[in-house]
């Protein structure tokens, strides 16, 4: 049954996303969801200074949002990425979530406006994101973190790619000690149960998923590189612990089940939260929602435990 407090949360989006005009272009899209995420933001935590970055990847400055809680000391740090469907958002439209995991942990979070599709098809996000983890590994000490507690995570779209960066960093130094991985997309394949028992959503439906898959993947052949589609990885061992959370009504949920007992089979530490009763996207609803502020709430302390263990 679905959590009765999502639906004020779903009227709310409904709404906000009705003046979008039939057939509008990305770039309206993008614009309407800042708009719409900035109207519904929460109260700025105490305790966090939000500063700014560029990293050079591939021939574009990559723009960081680094918020760090005012803390003394070398702290520990995740890399985030925002979700979108890999076509929009930005580290300001999920600052709720990352500014509450830095002042939950009094840790720094930092999040990665990566290049969009279909602009900046596969592997362009992917590479700026490897890119951004070697940058922020390489600056710890000017970043005032731990080089050895860089975690690394992301929801939807930015959890597929904090999954891809995991694989790519695997076996050097900047690989991360964690991964925060909130209702991932791991493949493309929609054959999973949970496709069709979730066709309609809520917020996301099956079959939108096609045509932006393949937009962020650019080509058929890409729906199945495991940088694309980390379930595909040939092994999924050596990589670092892992923390899962996915929706009872969300088309993706099986994704995450699937990812979980792939990098369980390869002896990777999981933790799992199953989500009922919410849907995709649901740490957007924090304001009308009391389970899914729970849920964020441990998520940080996962991190907290990873960090000090």
């Amino acid at each position: 049954m679905l959590n009765p407090q999502i639906k004020t949360f779903l009227d709310i989006w409904g709404e906000s996303w009705s003046v979008l005009p039939a057939g509008a272009p990305i770039s309206d899209r993008r614009l309407l969801f800042e708009y719409i995420a900035d109207k519904m933001r929460l109260p700025q935590p105490e305790g966090i200074e939000v500063s700014t970055a560029f990293v050079p990847s591939g021939g574009r400055n990559v723009l960081l949002r680094i918020e760090r809680h005012q803390s003394e000391g070398a702290q520990p740090c995740l890399i985030y990425m925002h979700g979108g469907a890999w076509m929009q958002g930005s580290p300001m439209t999920h600052a709720d979530i990352t500014s509450r995991i830095a002042a939950a942990n009094g840790q720094t979070v930092i999040s990665v406006d990566y290049a969009l599709a279909p602009e900046h098809p596969f592997p362009k996000a992917i590479h700026e994101v490897i890119d951004v983890a070697r940058w922020v590994h390489e600056n710890a000490e000017t970043l005032g973190i731990d080089p050895a507690r860089i975690a690394i995570g992301g929801d939807s779209a930015g959890a597929n790619l904090a999954a891809a960066a995991c694989l790519e960093l695997r076996g050097t130094d900047a690989a991360p000690m964690a991964q925060l991985l909130v209702y991932p997309c791991v493949h493309f394949e929609m054959s999973l149960p949970s496709y069709q028992e979730n066709a309609d959503g809520p917020l996301i439906r099956t079959k939108d998923m096609p045509g932006t898959n393949l937009m962020y993947c650019g080509s058929e052949a890409n729906l199945k590189h495991p940088l694309a589609a980390p379930l595909h990885a040939e092994s999924h061992s050596d990589l670092p612990q892992a923390f899962i959370a996915v929706a009872e009504h969300d088309p993706l949920r099986d994704d995450g089940y699937a990812y979980a007992d792939k990098l369980r089979a390869a002896g990777v530490p999981v933790a799992f939260d199953t989500g009922t009763g919410l849907i995709h996207g649901y740490l957007r609803a924090m304001e009308h929602c009391d389970d899914t502020r729970t849920k964020l709430d441990a998520m940080a302390a996962w991190l907290k435990r990873c960090y000090t263990s």
